[in-house]
């Protein structure tokens, strides 16, 4: 299929999972990257024990042609893909065609943005109720008076994007079924976007925020739940080693925030994290048994 083609298939199927269907509820993570996973060990230990609960889908570079063991997860779970540029529009493309191709199987619920640099910071039965049981989807989005944000902003993208409409949030989202559907099925501002937002506007930081305010912001909670450290400033964030990987570093991002969630306050408000180097698989596969509860 063509890119259309998935798009306009993906928007007819159904918003909500129907009782009828008699499908058992799962969520679906879904790896944005470029080759290899460097750190697939932690997350097959992280799925291990969870078959039926989870679907797996990794878009990566077209050339890019390594099949893993059948015994992985991650077997044959490559979707059709195309080329990816950062900052450009074919970032948004990547990211719906995951979405896209996700929705095709009914008993997806929710969907998870990862990169090959992401970790999940709890075991797979908590993250997999926080989000089955959420109210919300988890999409940042805000306005930002600076430079980086409103400064962004293209004047030809009105009268259909004003300024009091632009946005700008986390590229790493979590959403449920019926928003995932409005973001596949948009045709009337991602044209707008593709053709006014280009560097230095970057389209995965405006895009989804601006979309998810002008038509649906009752379905987000404004907020990400993959952790990012934007504090060294710069345009990428840190990338954390094997020396940053410790028993308080990990606990102070699980635990260190408070942040609303149904209507409460819960202190676990992240329940992935980015970016890791590679070279942190060994200290992280030592500690998720003891640390994140994940099974040997």
């Amino acid at each position: 299929m063509s890119d259309g083609e998935l798009m306009w298939r993906a928007s007819m199927v159904p918003r909500m999972r129907e009782n009828h269907f008699n499908l058992t509820t799962k969520v679906a993570f879904m790896f944005l990257t470029r080759g290899r996973l460097p750190l697939a060990p932690l997350w097959e230990m992280f799925f291990k024990g969870h078959e039926g609960l989870f679907s797996i889908y990794l878009h990566t570079s077209p050339e890019f042609t390594y099949e893993p063991p059948k015994s992985s997860v991650f077997y044959k779970r490559r979707i059709p893909s195309k080329p990816v540029h950062w900052g450009r529009s074919t970032m948004i493309d990547g990211e719906r065609r995951l979405l896209a191709n996700a929705l095709l199987d009914f008993s997806n619920e929710r969907f998870i943005l990862l990169s090959e640099a992401c970790i999940p910071l709890f075991n797979f039965t908590t993250i997999y109720d926080y989000l089955i049981n959420s109210n919300q989807s988890f999409l940042s989005s805000f306005d930002d008076p600076r430079p980086i944000g409103r400064g962004r902003y293209n004047k030809r993208m009105s009268p259909s994007i004003t300024l009091f409409d632009w946005r700008k949030g986390s590229q790493w989202f979590e959403v449920n079924r019926k928003l995932a559907i409005e973001i596949v099925s948009d045709i009337t501002y991602y044209p707008i976007f593709r053709n006014h937002c280009m560097p230095p506007c970057y389209m995965d930081e405006h895009y989804l925020p601006t979309l998810v305010t002008k038509i649906c912001p009752d379905l987000t909670s404004n907020s990400t739940i993959t952790w990012t450290d934007w504090s060294g400033g710069g345009s990428h964030p840190t990338m954390f080693t094997r020396n940053d990987i410790t028993e308080e570093f990990l606990v102070r991002i699980r635990h260190g925030f408070n942040c609303s969630y149904n209507g409460g306050m819960r202190s676990i408000c992240f329940l992935f994290a980015r970016k890791f180097h590679p070279n942190t698989l060994q200290p992280l596969l030592r500690l998720a048994p003891s640390l994140l509860g994940f099974k040997a």
